[in-house]
């Protein structure tokens, strides 16, 4: 949906999605769908289902309000994955753990976001004063986003996919943008040793730099542990992958590293593929 203007309608903006993520080369999509903020779960799959062959459904929930009846029921519906941000309590809270169990049992991974949630501006590029198009935007959010928000990045660290990664060990888990900018070490250590816990290359260009710069791609966080993730919109996406396409031939990745941070990771996470385990 467009956020600036949520009564539009949304249909032609999904039939975008899907001809930006085709010209792009995408042959599935983890798609985060309905719940929190969006149309409802229901209606978003019906816009998803002229597009299965490329959607992955991932439904979007509130832990707060999301018991393992309705885990289970998302998964009947048709959904295949759930995402988290924004959360009332830490990721590992243990209100939290039955959802968990839900998603385990059901094979269901969970994208977590991880981090501060990004805004309307990035002040570390732009700044109101100087950008009319970063003015607009502040007012937009001031207009829109009244009063306190009831958010904390300490609540989306990386070390918290760390307690359910041991609670719950068969749960793949993803978590978003490196771990966050500042988590990229806790995101290493925690990849280092959990074996269902990955982390998606989504969030722009400054985690990109930031992923070159501090070696974060194949030396601190495996090519196994790694997927790749947009997190923008769908005019972007094609430029999106082109960056990644220059920034693994400069750290020189293999084709067979490349193939598993482009798709053959997320595959085997979402059960498209079955795992690739060495031989004796």
């Amino acid at each position: 949906m467009n956020w600036e203007d949520p009564m539009q309608d949304p249909a032609p903006l999904v039939e975008k999605l899907f001809e930006r993520l085709h010209e792009a080369g995408v042959v599935k999509a983890a798609l985060l769908s309905g719940g929190r903020w969006g149309m409802d779960h229901a209606r978003a799959l019906r816009y998803l289902r002229p597009h299965e062959d490329v959607a992955i459904p991932v439904a979007v929930v509130d832990p707060e309000e999301t018991d393992r009846a309705r885990v289970w029921k998302l998964y009947e519906m048709g959904y295949r994955g759930l995402k988290m941000i924004g959360v009332g309590r830490d990721y590992d809270a243990p209100e939290y753990f039955p959802m968990y169990a839900a998603a385990e049992a059901l094979e269901l991974p969970i994208v977590l976001h991880l981090g501060v949630i990004g805004g309307g501006i990035d002040y570390a590029r732009t700044h109101p004063r100087r950008d009319p198009e970063a003015a607009r935007r502040l007012e937009m959010m001031r207009t829109r986003f009244r009063g306190p928000r009831n958010m904390s990045a300490t609540r989306m660290h990386p070390f918290h996919l760390d307690t359910i990664a041991n609670n719950f060990p068969e749960l793949r888990l993803i978590g978003a943008h490196l771990g966050g900018t500042g988590n990229y070490d806790a995101a290493a250590s925690v990849a280092r040793w959990r074996t269902n816990v990955f982390f998606d290359l989504s969030g722009g260009e400054t985690i990109e730099r930031h992923a070159v710069e501090r070696r974060l791609i194949g030396y601190e966080i495996g090519v196994e542990k790694l997927t790749f993730g947009s997190d923008c919109g769908a005019d972007e996406i094609h430029e999106h992958v082109d960056r990644f396409v220059q920034i693994f031939d400069d750290i020189g990745l293999a084709d067979d590293e490349k193939e598993r941070i482009w798709y053959r990771n997320a595959a085997e996470i979402f059960a498209l593929e079955p795992p690739a385990l060495a031989a004796e």
